[in-house]
């Protein structure tokens, strides 16, 4: 977690001052309004497990905001910043989240106070298998209740440990793999659900500069290839956006921050080598490709687009008057404070917000989440059937003299498999909720920025179903 910034606000002040500007401008009563925004409920579990010959306590939370749609969904952090107000905020966030990109959850978020390089992996599963007990006795991790999944300092390892664990205690429940996503895909799993949040920014990048108008506003032009991009965090979500956006659109990473330094290089980084380098152990300043500092005013440097991914209220009072992007794409949660938002609007900085940007992994586990409800692996149907159609179809067309080559023939009848599924249903609904926030905007213009009227739009989807159900 951040350090305390003097004159900013904490992280849950933030969000809910980003929640209000947008619920000031809708037509709901303040009774609604507040049931839409509090958080229905925060358990705190302490437990202690044996280790090293001695008895260890630990903190651990979770926090469900809404409860509208069932089950709940968010991850679990292993951190040593986690605590009530984080996890709440971040409950919030995961609420408004789906209800912008159209997935069927509610709110919810967890995290358990540690280090893990404090502990070997033996003992870390000792430990989540504890804190896995904890939470499900309670029903806090539950198949159609509450659905966790991976996050910072968590990931496959830890949900496997999970669903095990989860397993054992309910050894009659046909749909207890359903209970976390973010699973191996040998555990239940789904190709892709590791690079989905990173895949979902660039998949945001790349709707973004479908819309003129928005490049305009933003004084870029043209598209992704060639823009200039620095990237805060290179872990799982940095990663993969910065390896898709190099690789497939062609855009120049010229600067990397990460907590052992800053890498830079004007011709383009790469990610792949970096991320081999740094996976190695060797210390960062040993990299060859590129120049190695200690820069900690990295985040100001020139470029086209940032991409924060790494931890909240990292662009402040204190340094957004220094930024000089032209795009902001909000890959983390909560990476720029609602003060320092106001700050990056009035100087013309555009920023696609967290709720929208991110919302690929909560997308791809709602697949994984569906795929283990129904007991199927995507793909295993739609491929036949694809490749049954498309062979009609080339069968027709040759008959009317259409000659095709071997090798499109190939890759044409072969039906889709799982992860094209994936990566297709994700696109689709990055495009689907972008535009749902232009609309929005297009409607109200007096929302003036991407941000308020996603909130906006979020904040409307939950009223309806409030309103739906009679209140």
């Amino acid at each position: 977690m951040s350090k305390p910034v003097q004159n900013e606000l904490g992280f849950r002040e933030s969000v809910e001052l980003m929640f209000n500007r947008a619920a000031s401008f809708m037509d709901i009563s303040d009774k609604l309004i507040e049931k839409i925004r509090i958080c229905n409920a925060t358990y705190i579990v302490r437990f202690g497990v044996k280790l090293r010959g001695d008895v260890h306590t630990f903190t651990g939370y979770r926090s469900v905001h809404s409860e509208h749609k069932e089950p709940v969904k968010g991850g679990i952090r292993y951190s040593l910043g986690v605590n009530q107000d984080e996890v709440e905020a971040l409950a919030a966030l995961m609420t408004y989240k789906c209800a912008l990109v159209d997935v069927p959850f509610g709110g919810s978020k967890g995290g358990l106070c540690i280090n893990p390089n404090d502990w070997t992996e033996e003992e870390l599963e000792r430990i989540t298998r504890r804190f896995t007990f904890e939470l499900a006795r309670r029903d806090l991790i539950h198949p159609s209740l509450n659905v966790p999944a991976p996050d910072m300092g968590t990931g496959e390892r830890e949900m496997a440990w999970m669903v095990d664990e989860y397993r054992r205690l309910n050894t009659g429940d046909m749909d207890s793999i359903a209970c976390v996503t973010g699973k191996p895909v040998h555990l239940g799993g789904i190709l892709g659900r590791i690079e989905a949040t990173g895949r979902g920014v660039q998949y945001a990048l790349q709707e973004f500069f479908r819309h003129k108008d928005d490049v305009k506003a933003a004084k870029l032009r043209g598209d992704l290839k060639g823009k200039k991009i620095v990237v805060q965090g290179l872990g799982n979500v940095g990663y993969h956006a910065a390896l898709f956006l190099s690789t497939e659109d062609k855009a120049k990473i010229i600067t990397v921050i990460e907590r052992g330094g800053v890498v830079r290089n004007g011709d383009g980084i790469d990610i792949q080598a970096l991320k081999d380098h740094m996976n190695s152990g060797a210390p960062l300043e040993e990299f060859d490709g590129g120049e190695i500092s200690q820069d900690a005013d990295a985040l100001t440097d020139k470029c086209d687009i940032l991409i924060p991914a790494a931890l909240e209220s990292v662009i402040n009072v204190q340094n957004a008057h220094s930024i000089k992007a032209k795009l902001i794409i909000e890959a983390a949660n909560g990476p720029v404070t609602a003060k320092a938002d106001k700050i990056l609007r009035d100087r013309g900085i555009m920023i696609i917000p967290d709720m929208f940007a991110n919302a690929g992994g909560v997308t791809v586990s709602y697949f994984e989440w569906v795929k283990n409800i129904n007991q199927i692996r995507f793909g295993r149907l739609q491929r036949r059937y694809e490749e049954g159609r498309n062979s009609a179809l080339i069968d027709a067309l040759e008959k009317q003299g259409m000659t095709f080559s071997r090798g499109f023939k190939s890759e044409y009848l072969d039906g889709a498999d799982e992860l094209d599924l994936v990566r297709a249903g994700l696109d689709d609904t990055m495009r689907l909720a972008y535009r749902s926030i232009r609309d929005t905007l297009r409607d109200k213009p007096e929302l003036e920025d991407l941000r308020t009227a996603a909130f906006y739009t979020a904040i409307n989807d939950i009223a309806l179903h409030y309103r739906s159900i009679g209140l």
